[in-house]
């Protein structure tokens, strides 16, 4: 009782000099800092209550498919795997990661989520040999898989205006030895602290005054996301009373769980140029290539470790560094009982095990993603593919696309001193469902500026000339591959009143001739001929049903005097590669948004085939361009097995080359020329055919049937009337025919010996060979 009366003496004495104090303090507590505090508060509530984090659409390419029989080489498959971010750690244990053993490769795949369904993770092993995939099998257990996908790689990312790469987790999704060890290295008393820690304040304090300089942070993890959040890096005392009373608010309205979710999303734990790395998900990608759930006791060591100093502990530009950090955190993990000493000990033992390259691409491929915009702009403005946290699947074989950038820039060094200045551009589909494999848009394929697979219309020359012989195929009673072509010279008078008198390349006739001979040599004035017979109009109804505008309607366009695009080329070719079958070129297979959902697919329904006699009997004149032909350079080369289908074209001048041309699974074509439209001194066999090569020594694939298909049968003619004849004949040339088109007679050999002996072999036109034009031309 006394001491009490004491201290109320005190006090009454004291009064008069704490009064005015007091109610100065008392009038900024109630008119500056609870004011204050309530805006706070508003700011907190507001900002945590809307959290949106900002999450970049990811565009992937399509998933490799594994099935027994299907093309793969080893170096492709390790490109893909590479490219997908899987490493090679020796093992193949671990989600996203492979081993090889002679021609079998162990892979734990990742798993994922996609516009069909998706995959589980799994672990399977493949073996390869003779060019395809021998057997595909659960690791496990032995069982053989039918077909099974490898996840996608990721090829571009679309970031907003916050240029932040996050990949957001639920708490229940993250490993509960991340959640344990973050507060057991960074804030042991979160789950009881009130937002700010005193004790470890202090505990940082005194062990900053022992080492003379800062060794240890009392900020608890709710204090670093509310500076995250709501506050800049300013070290002023304005900034730590904010960071306080935010922090206190924070914890007061919302509840353990929803803090800590929202600090492993947000919390900053890396930098690739623009893009900031942003919360353990992200990171985990972006150093080690999985998801957060397939996570080691190291890996996540690091990342917890790296928290301290994002930038200090880079395991890429510090591997010693992170690793002594990485090291400190298991052990903090021991001391705290969350591993045990087994685990202590492997983990320390391991390597980082960091993918060499961050997976953060912003636009590997950005002549393919061009077409990829151009497809979806109708279904998702630019503005909503930056900011809808969207997953876009695209059809993008990365293998395909890496050998096509391979071999135009391999074939351009190759020219020497002609390549100087030349441009190229390429498109790759599959040939029979239409999707875009590969798009290269320059020389340099990592160039985002001008797109010439798009963009860039040019004479495609010769290119155009199997379908003048398709149209003209299309009337099996009047036209076939043995009929005799007109190959004289022509002088055609144009609306300016100038002669047109175009010419073969060696500037000669060639009679006779038959049809396909004049396709595998690319004979001009033989296909003028035979374009006039069948109907310039006919001809450009065909073309424009593909969607062309433009086109010219004089007889040049029948030897290439169109401008179209690579993309436009192979669209047309597509036709022919697909049997007939008309379908357009897709780039995206589908779109999920934030939660996986599907919320756009992109299927491609092929209409019926159409004229697919025609298309087969031109495919098989074409593989003849590729035997024989001004394409002889594959036949009598390593890639003869293919049995590839495909026609040269060069035009005026050599100012532009292209090869179009495919196998029994893809179809490429490439175009080579300047920008300036000078001369390239290239033909289309120098330049855009041997891009096309050395695209298919490298690309696994199928060859093309040589059999000539059905509705068509084997027919021996005598090429100097396009009559049946016998095989044994002089002469005789066996070409596939529709069946029952030409009589069943045939001429036989006795002809030829009555025609030697009296001098004779002028023969009246034959069945089916290509009549006058009319007049249309005007011969010298």
């Amino acid at each position: 009782m006394a001491f009490l009366t004491r201290i109320r003496s005190l006090a009454h004495r004291s009064w008069p000099w704490l009064r005015i104090p007091f109610w100065i303090g008392m009038g900024l507590l109630v008119g500056f800092v609870l004011p204050y505090t309530l805006v706070l508060n508003k700011r907190v509530q507001d900002r945590f209550n809307d959290l949106v984090f900002a999450v970049p659409t990811r565009v992937y390419a399509r998933p490799l498919p594994l099935a027994a029989g299907m093309p793969m080489t080893p170096a492709a498959l390790e490109l893909e795997l590479t490219f997908a971010g899987y490493s090679a750690d020796g093992h193949g244990q671990v989600a996203g990661s492979w081993v090889k053993q002679g021609g079998r490769y162990t892979i734990s795949s990742s798993g994922y989520a996609g516009p069909d369904g998706g995959e589980l993770p799994k672990r399977i092993r493949v073996t390869l040999g003779k060019g395809v995939v021998q057997s595909v099998q659960d690791a496990t257990g032995g069982k053989n898989i039918a077909l099974t996908h490898l996840d996608p790689a990721r090829i571009a990312t679309l970031y907003g205006a916050s240029q932040e790469e996050r990949r957001f987790v639920h708490l229940a999704d993250v490993p509960p030895l991340l959640l344990s060890g973050l507060q057991a290295v960074e804030d042991r008393d979160f789950k009881h602290h009130i937002g700010i820690d005193f004790g470890a304040i202090v505990r940082a304090a005194y062990a900053n005054l022992r080492a003379g300089h800062t060794v240890q942070g009392g900020s608890t993890l709710t204090q670093q996301l509310v500076r995250n959040l709501f506050l800049s890096r300013d070290q002023t005392l304005a900034r730590k009373v904010n960071e306080a009373l935010m922090s206190l608010l924070l914890e007061a309205h919302y509840s353990k769980g929803r803090i800590l979710e929202a600090y492993v999303n947000d919390v900053f734990l890396g930098q690739q140029g623009g893009q900031a790395v942003h919360g353990f998900g992200a990171a985990s990608e972006f150093y080690f290539g999985r998801r957060l759930q397939d996570l080691r006791p190291q890996e996540i060591a690091l990342l917890v470790g790296m928290v301290k100093g994002p930038s200090y502990y880079d395991p890429r530009r510090a591997p010693k560094r992170a690793m002594t950090r990485r090291n400190l955190v298991l052990q903090e993990f021991f001391d705290t009982g969350l591993i045990t000493a087994g685990q202590l000990n492997a983990a320390q033992a391991a390597p980082l095990d960091i993918v060499k390259n961050g997976q953060l691409p912003h636009n590997r491929f950005p002549a393919f993603m061009d077409l990829v915009r151009s497809q979806i702009t109708a279904d998702f403005d630019e503005q909503a593919l930056r900011d809808g946290n969207l997953s876009i699947f695209t059809t993008l074989d990365p293998a395909a696309q890496l050998y096509t950038e391979q071999a135009i820039t391999g074939t351009l060094k190759g020219l020497g001193k002609r390549g100087d200045g030349v441009q190229a551009a390429a498109v790759v589909t599959d040939a029979h469902s239409g999707s875009v494999l590969a798009v290269v848009g320059s020389r340099t394929p990592g160039d985002p500026g001008f797109n010439r697979a798009l963009d860039a219309r040019r004479p495609i020359g010769s290119t155009i000339k199997p379908f003048v012989y398709l149209v003209a195929l299309t009337q099996p009673q009047r036209w076939n591959l043995a009929s005799l072509m007109d190959d004289s010279p022509v002088s055609m008078r144009q609306p300016d009143g100038s002669m047109w008198t175009p010419q073969n390349d060696d500037h000669r006739s060639h009679d006779p001739l038959t049809m396909v001979d004049a396709l595998a040599h690319s004979w001009n004035l033989a296909t003028i001929h035979l374009g006039l017979a069948v109907g310039l109009p006919r001809i450009r109804a065909f073309l424009e049903s593909f969607g062309l505008t433009d086109v010219n309607p004089s007889p040049s366009l029948l030897i290439g005097a169109i401008d179209l695009a690579p993309l436009q080329v192979a669209h047309l070719y597509q036709y022919l590669a697909a049997d007939g079958h008309a379908m357009p070129l897709v780039a995206v297979r589908g779109v999920l948004d934030g939660n996986g959902r599907t919320i756009k697919r992109y299927q491609v329904q092929g209409g019926k085939g159409e004229y697919q006699e025609a298309v087969r009997l031109t495919t098989w004149a074409m593989q003849q361009v590729a035997e024989y032909g001004t394409a002889s350079a594959i036949g009598n080369s390593g890639l003869a097995w293919l049995h590839a289908a495909g026609k040269t074209g060069t035009s005026n001048d050599m100012r532009d080359s292209w090869f179009a041309g495919f196998t029994g699974e893809h179809l490429a074509v490439f175009w080579m020329g300047r920008d300036d439209n000078k001369p390239t001194t290239l033909f289309g066999a120098s330049g855009g055919l041997r891009a096309w090569r050395d695209l298919f020594a490298r690309l696994p694939t199928r060859p093309l049937s040589a059999a000539p298909g059905e509705g068509l049968e084997m027919a021996w003619v005598d090429p100097t009337n396009g009559k049946r004849t016998e095989s044994q004949c002089q002469g005789a040339q066996q070409v596939p025919v529709v069946a029952g088109s030409l009589p069943a007679d045939t001429e036989g050999c006795f002809w030829q010996g009555i025609q030697s002996l009296f001098g004779g072999g002028d023969q009246p036109p034959a069945a089916g060979s290509v009549p006058p034009a009319d007049g249309t031309p005007q011969r010298n």
